[in-house]
């Protein structure tokens, strides 16, 4: 009785290990992970996938290297510019003011000007009085002058440059080549902006690469908003990327500059009007006593003692101007 019980379970038993067998050596690849040919392919796929992204780091990597090596030219660049731009020469900074003048022009117009002081000052004064202020006059009314015309441009630029760069954006953004959206801007804008680009399309139309031509703005500009557009450009040559959004990020950031000027202006505008009446008040004091009681402030101007202590005022008076407008004056 027991053997006829385990003879159908031996049986049952043997038949399910061979259909377990039989199951096991058909599916046992895909449970494994695919077949030998799909682990080949997938270990190509996987090789292939692996140099692809070698590769793309590569190339990050040397994007990266060519934007720093561009930035670190810029900067060095810049630090040039910079240090030009404390001691610029003469000739650069008629330039800069716009003027026609040449350096022997200025230095005939500083003489005729102290020449003019001279003759004026030697009716009131005594002869070294006269000597000294027209010499004084002489060398700083002309060098005023132009530090005037120069610094009124350079504003005039700064306040003119972003809507220039925006022009320059629409029209990449609506296929405009970067050159023409360049001589849109020579021929449509204002005055420095007109000019100072139209220079720029000359030295390409001349040959000269498109960022050398550019980093030729800044030495005509020495502000730092045609820096921050050559440094733009530069690195856009020679790196690609959405030169569109670039310009537009620097258009705002230069927005943002000039808010912050107004604001230091504004801010700085009770300081400035002070220094000029504590600048002002003994000249004007001078003045009236002179005026007033000329016998009494004559002896400055007919005595030799007189002069040389006019002298010293005038000194300690320039000194003490001097520093006041260091004290207010902020460069960022």
């Amino acid at each position: 009785m027991t053997s006829s019980l385990l003879l159908p379970i031996a049986a049952f038993m043997l038949a399910a290990t061979s259909v377990g067998g039989v199951l096991f050596a058909l599916f046992q690849p895909r449970l494994a992970g695919g077949s030998p040919l799909d682990r080949r392919v997938e270990a190509i796929a996987a090789a292939r996938v692996a140099t692809v992204r070698v590769a793309e780091g590569t190339a990050e990597k040397a994007r990266k290297c060519s934007v720093e090596s561009t930035l670190r030219e810029a900067d060095e660049r810049q630090k040039g510019s910079e240090r030009r731009k404390y001691k610029p020469s003469l000739a650069i900074r008629l330039r800069q003011a716009n003027l026609d003048w040449t350096p022997r022009k200025y230095y005939l117009i500083s003489t005729s000007v102290g020449g003019v002081l001279f003759l004026a000052w030697l009716g009131i004064v005594g002869p070294v009085a006269a000597a000294v202020l027209a010499m004084v006059g002489g060398l700083l009314l002309p060098h005023l002058y132009v530090g005037f015309c120069r610094r009124r441009r350079l504003e005039r630029f700064r306040g003119l440059f972003p809507d220039a760069i925006d022009v320059i954006v629409r029209g990449i953004k609506s296929g405009v080549p970067l050159a023409d959206c360049l001589k849109i801007v020579a021929n449509e804008a204002s005055e420095p902006v007109k000019g100072e680009f139209k220079t720029l399309v000359e030295d390409q139309a001349l040959g000269l690469p498109l960022g050398d031509a550019v980093q030729r703005l800044p030495e005509r500009i020495p502000i730092p908003e045609a820096s921050f557009f050559a440094i733009v450009i530069a690195v856009q040559s020679r790196t690609g990327g959405n030169l569109s959004e670039a310009l537009a990020n620097l258009s705002s950031v230069l927005r943002e500059r000039k808010k912050m000027v107004g604001k230091i202006s504004a801010m700085s505008a009770e300081a400035k009007a002070s220094g000029g009446i504590i600048g002002s008040l003994p000249i004007i004091v001078g003045g009236v006593l002179y005026f007033t009681s000329p016998d009494y402030v004559g002896l400055l101007f007919t005595t030799l003692i007189g002069n040389v202590i006019l002298t010293a005022c005038a000194l300690w008076m320039a000194t003490g101007v001097f520093v006041m407008r260091q004290m207010v004056r902020f460069d960022f």
